[in-house]
């Protein structure tokens, strides 16, 4: 019997909100010439059997797609409503407009009622031909499946707000977090794989800090930790790595990997 085909994972986007450099900034970091310091916004290519789905859309989405070489995605998957992981849901208008199809896009209801916010023509068009056409599916805790896999949400807390990450097989992406609740913990168990935000060295009211995602990343126990959603305060790339435990490291944008 044939093994199935190899998953392709692959970070369009491993940096925080404000993006790394930030502008007119003139650290360390932000003037770095290593490639792995210039972080777009976060976002993660998933391919299988030749298709795409990507999770989270921020203003770098065109930049993204074209950097990846990605001309078609059968869905993108919002991990919540801030601003930086939906901003860029207009690019999807070259994919109706080249390929003549709508682009599905699932979020929770209170994803939802941020983009009818943040994107009123979708929604009301008018006499507007231009607007980005969306098939919207509402998702929630219970498993789904896209493009031959099972994605399982995984539900974090962003201080207050309600977070997805979701996991595919023995691989977990989460962002934009700094708590796990214990039923989410439950499901993470066995990871081979994970992918964790770690915003900062110092602490954040609503994202890890490094030492606290490298904690929480100890007691999954998987095999490798990622560590994305980055700022410029997480210090230059070469440096931190350095420093990790062995089976954890900085992500960076375009790192990819089958799984």
């Amino acid at each position: 019997m044939d093994k199935p085909a190899p998953i392709y994972i692959e970070f369009l986007g491993t940096g925080t909100s404000l993006g790394v450099p930030m502008i007119g900034c003139k650290c360390h970091v932000c003037q770095s010439a290593d490639p792995r310091d210039k972080r777009l916004r976060t976002s993660l290519l998933i391919r299988n059997e030749n298709k795409n789905v990507v999770i989270d859309c921020g203003p770098d989405f065109r930049t993204q797609l074209l950097r990846a070489g990605v001309n078609d995605l059968e869905s993108i998957i919002l991990t919540h409503e801030h601003r930086d992981h939906i901003a860029g849901l207009d690019d999807v208008r070259s994919i109706n407009y080249i390929l003549r199809k709508p682009v599905e896009v699932r979020m929770s209801n209170e994803a939802l009622k941020a983009i009818k916010s943040e994107f009123p023509y979708i929604f009301q068009p008018g006499d507007y031909k231009g607007a980005p056409q969306i098939n919207i599916v509402i998702i929630n805790q219970d498993p789904f499946n896209l493009i031959g896999l099972k994605f399982i949400p995984l539900e974090v807390m962003h201080r207050n707000m309600r977070v997805f990450g979701f996991r595919i097989g023995d691989f977990s992406y989460i962002t934009d977090a700094n708590h796990i609740p214990d039923a989410t913990m439950e499901l993470l168990k066995g990871t081979r794989i994970l992918v964790l935000n770690a915003l900062r060295l110092t602490s954040h009211p609503s994202h890890f800090s490094l030492d606290e995602a490298v904690e929480v990343a100890k007691i999954i126990n998987p095999e490798k930790v990622w560590f994305t959603h980055l700022g410029h305060l997480i210090g230059n790339h070469e440096y931190v790595n350095k420093q990790l435990p062995k089976n954890m490291s900085l992500a960076w944008d375009g790192l990819n990997f089958t799984i």
